[in-house]
């Protein structure tokens, strides 16, 4: 780890706030290794040293700040590439209508800020948003409220509406009449209708593109893919693809999306295709889990519980290839945003290490957002987003589901003193 990162003088400005964080130990994501009686200094929102102790400047003096977090772990600041922060369903079988029917853009913009508070405090500092689920471009609204201080939530990266084919997606079942309903997400047939979504997306504040390459069954050509990745690219941003069938997944991969979502019914010719183009996989277990516990026996919860047997062996195969994996936990429900960490719990039933979930929710995802030099690790020069825990995450991998200390930036946001601390 680096010791102290070098800062040139700011003339007559005032000193950067100085706070030294100190814990039993820290969770070195690189190496995978512990430091032991870590010490991390933070000057401003950027981590200035790590070390054990670590090196103080010279010209240190009174506004030094101590925060001692006794026998609680530190780690980075966890990343969640799959989120929908607009998105509350109602219970019942057309949660997804009534939800388009009954919250105007504002109101969902307000949802999304609560749910990106409770994220935050659940220790995922990082997000990137894969669609704003018919709420427009409430999600870039979102994201620059939060950049400018105005609501609490994590850092983002945003999707805003979404590509789908026309007549494959949400909602589904409607009328023939209701001509003006809302979508999910911004519909298109053809090359140019696919070319015209991302420049207006992107013009609107998109960070990236999310396409639809199926929905039950494989919808967009890879013509219009194709279109979709070359305008997204050009503009220097990424695709992100909803893909489950085999046909599917390899639809995107051919026309050169940057991350397969979900990915459950993956064949091993789609992870080497991955493999090969450097394609990461987002599998999004979690939730999948979490409605099978919540629908108990039934169709609905079979159904679920062979796409679950499906991604594991996903999982499994993509890990043996060397597919990159990236953390992604696709809450859609007030009950099930902040409990993103329950994303790494079940990657670990299905075949990942600790440290390789904890790998794919830091690095792998900071990689992913092509934001490896601001978040993902602990050190110099980085954004201080960190977290603690009690207990040891490479053993016990459900101590992330019990974040006990937050900081994005620098600035505190949660703090929970443990029992077992002096």
């Amino acid at each position: 780890m680096k010791a102290v990162a070098e800062t040139s003088p700011a003339g007559d400005s005032p000193p950067l706030p100085l706070v030294l964080i100190k814990a039993v130990r820290l969770l070195d994501v690189l190496t995978g290794k512990y430091l032991d009686h870590a010490e991390v200094l933070v000057e401003g929102e950027r981590v200035k040293g790590v070390g054990s102790p670590v090196e103080l400047p010279s010209e240190t003096t009174s506004n030094l700040r101590i925060i001692d977090l006794g026998r609680l772990t530190l780690l980075p600041g966890l990343i969640d590439c799959h989120t929908h922060l607009m998105a509350r369903l109602p219970e019942g079988p057309d949660a997804y209508q009534l939800s388009l029917l009954t919250k105007s853009e504002a109101f969902r913009a307000l949802e999304g800020a609560a749910n990106a508070k409770t994220v935050l405090e659940a220790g995922f500092t990082t997000v990137r948003d894969v669609e704003s689920e018919g709420s427009g471009y409430s999600d870039v609204a979102l994201r620059n409220a939060i950049n400018a201080g105005l609501v609490v939530g994590p850092r983002m990266q945003v999707a805003t509406r979404g590509i789908a084919a026309l007549g494959q997606y949400h909602p589904f079942g409607l009328s023939s009449n209701l001509r003006d309903f809302p979508t999910g997400a911004e519909m298109v047939s053809g090359v140019e209708e696919s070319r015209r979504a991302v420049r207006e997306q992107v013009g609107h504040g998109a960070d990236l593109i999310k396409v639809y390459a199926d929905w039950n069954t494989p919808t967009l050509t890879v013509d219009e893919l194709r279109v979709i990745v070359e305008e997204t690219h050009k503009l220097g941003r990424k695709v992100a693809a909803h893909a489950t069938t085999p046909e599917g997944i390899q639809n995107a991969v051919t026309a050169g999306v940057d991350s397969i979502e979900h990915g459950s019914k993956a064949t091993l010719q789609n992870l080497e295709s991955m493999k090969e183009r450097g394609v990461y996989l987002v599998p999004t277990v979690g939730a999948l889990e979490a409605y099978i516990s919540k629908t108990g026996p039934g169709p609905a919860s079979l159904q679920a519980q062979e796409t679950l047997k499906a991604a594991q062996q996903t999982i499994r195969q993509a890990k043996e290839l060397g597919v990159r994996i990236a953390n992604g936990f696709d809450a859609t429900g007030l009950e099930f945003h902040g409990r993103n960490a329950d994303e790494l719990v079940v990657m670990t039933k299905l075949g990942l290490t600790p440290i390789e979930a904890i790998r794919s929710a830091t690095v792998t995802a900071a990689e992913l957002l092509a934001w490896p030099d601001r978040v993902g690790s602990l050190e110099a020069g980085k954004f201080a987003d960190l977290i603690a825990v009690e207990g040891d995450p490479l053993v016990q991998i459900t101590t992330l589901q019990d974040v006990r200390f937050v900081m994005k930036g620098g600035t505190v946001v949660k703090s929970s003193r443990m029992p077992s601390q002096p």
